[in-house]
């Protein structure tokens, strides 16, 4: 049976969850955001996007739209403190996905458990926390941006809710939560409407980056006011969760040895596989009711067709991640024969943007478990045929629980076992996070 700590709605309300739900907490704060902010269809999200750019929806003209982008270069800030300060409620936004009060929309996100597919959240978030940006960095009405703004991080993803039903509105609200001088974070909150309110289903934390016209150098970002004890609160956390992903950084498995305890969890891993008969280094035995490592593998192809283009006519993050998640999902279902549930998302890192007309591989691992709980690390590269050459554009880390338990994951190999250390230190910090305190 699914374990109800995951989904515990009893857990403290979050500071920004506090201040944009009205329905639940009332406060001046969330009064105040809300105030002259109509709600945006999800249909007309990326719309606005093109219009702030001045994309084309065209593929054909994708060229001559970029081209007319070199020329706003004159409107970059040479200073930060050249642009006007902005406060965290004028990038407040609203969006409705109608999935109660219009149907007709509903195909698009249903899945075959009659509730709604994951990865589309995933590419509505994404679309959602770059138009916040350009909203907190908007120019005079009329003109277009000359900042390309792009997703850098996906830093976590928590998940209230087990399922997220087909048939009930979905509200997502976000806006800027903190700002350095070429990036920032955005917070934003999915709630569904049932019983009469809107009720919290999911909780996102990305990480923005503002560049010049053409995508290649860093620009300046406008900015931001604090006006309460609240929203200084919530940039602090900010603040916190950029050095915790500085000192995650300087303590990847990548770049420095495990620490003691985790030696030793991968030592005990050893000891429990040697064959007994022989007492060797080389010979081990998969214990029962485990798997090993290399065999709980899952793989996939896209060929990234124009369709899949964001505004900047590279492949939108959306897409990648909903790809990715899909192949991680099915790697989990395959590994446990049971159905996957998605606990939280976090450390997804876009490394290297994927062109039209890449082959993109993707690689789902099971790579930690722990009782019904399964960590999936889905690896994505770009191939080019012409010189086989091949480029890592992401890393994606999925935490799963399962409907029933699964048998325990087993390294073989050094590298294997970093991996699973890796994976353990995700589950951990997921576990951190969406269990109360």
């Amino acid at each position: 049976m699914l374990s109800p700590r995951w989904f515990s709605l009893s857990k403290a309300c979050p500071p920004l969850a506090r201040m944009l739900t009205s329905s639940t907490s009332g406060s001046q704060v969330s009064q105040t955001m809300e105030e002259g902010h109509s709600p945006i269809h999800v249909n007309n999200v990326r719309n606005r996007l093109r219009e702030i750019v001045g994309a084309s929806t065209n593929w054909r003209d994708h060229v001559q739209a970029m081209n007319e982008r070199k020329a706003l270069h004159t409107l970059l800030a040479k200073n930060q403190a050249d642009l006007p300060p902005r406060k965290m409620r004028d990038s407040y936004i609203e969006v409705i996905l109608p999935l109660g009060s219009q149907p007709e929309i509903r195909e698009k996100y249903l899945n075959v458990h009659n509730s709604v597919r994951f990865g589309r959240i995933l590419e509505d978030l994404d679309s959602l926390g770059v138009l916040i940006c350009y909203t907190h960095t908007k120019h005079e009405a009329g003109q277009m941006s000359p900042l390309s703004i792009v997703t850098a991080l996906v830093d976590k993803i928590g998940l209230w809710k087990q399922d997220i039903r087909p048939d009930c509105d979905i509200k997502f609200v976000g806006n800027v939560s903190w700002v350095g001088r070429t990036s920032m974070e955005v917070k934003m909150h999915m709630l569904q409407f049932h019983d009469g309110a809107y009720h919290p289903v999911l909780d996102a934390t990305f990480v923005m980056v503002a560049r010049d016209p053409e995508n290649k150098r860093p620009a300046f970002v406008n900015p931001l006011i604090l006006e309460s004890p609240e929203e200084e609160k919530i940039f602090k956390e900010g603040e916190a969760n950029k050095t915790r992903r500085v000192d995650s950084s300087r303590a990847s498995l990548l770049k420095m040895a495990p620490t003691a305890e985790e030696r030793n969890i991968v030592h005990d891993i050893f000891l429990n596989t040697l064959d007994p008969r022989t007492v060797s280094f080389r010979s081990r035995l998969l214990p029962p009711t485990a798997v090993w490592m290399e065999d709980a593998k899952l793989k996939g192809l896209e060929i990234c067709h124009p369709q899949e283009r964001n505004i900047f006519n590279r492949i939108f993050g959306g897409f990648l991640m909903r790809k990715a998640y899909e192949l991680g999902w099915a790697c989990a279902y395959s590994y446990g024969n049971s159905r996957p549930y998605v606990v939280a998302v976090d450390d997804i890192m876009f490394q290297k943007p994927v062109e039209i007309g890449s082959l993109l591989l993707l690689s789902a691992q099971v790579c930690y478990t722990e009782k019904n709980n399964a960590q999936v690390r889905v690896h994505s590269e770009v191939y080019d045929p012409a010189t086989r050459v091949h480029h890592t554009t992401n890393v994606f880390h999925f935490t799963f629980m399962l409907e029933n338990e699964i048998p325990s994951i087993v390294p073989r190999t050094y590298g294997e076992s970093m991996l699973y250390l890796d994976g353990k230190r995700h589950f951990d910090s997921a576990m951190k996070e969406n269990i109360a305190p």
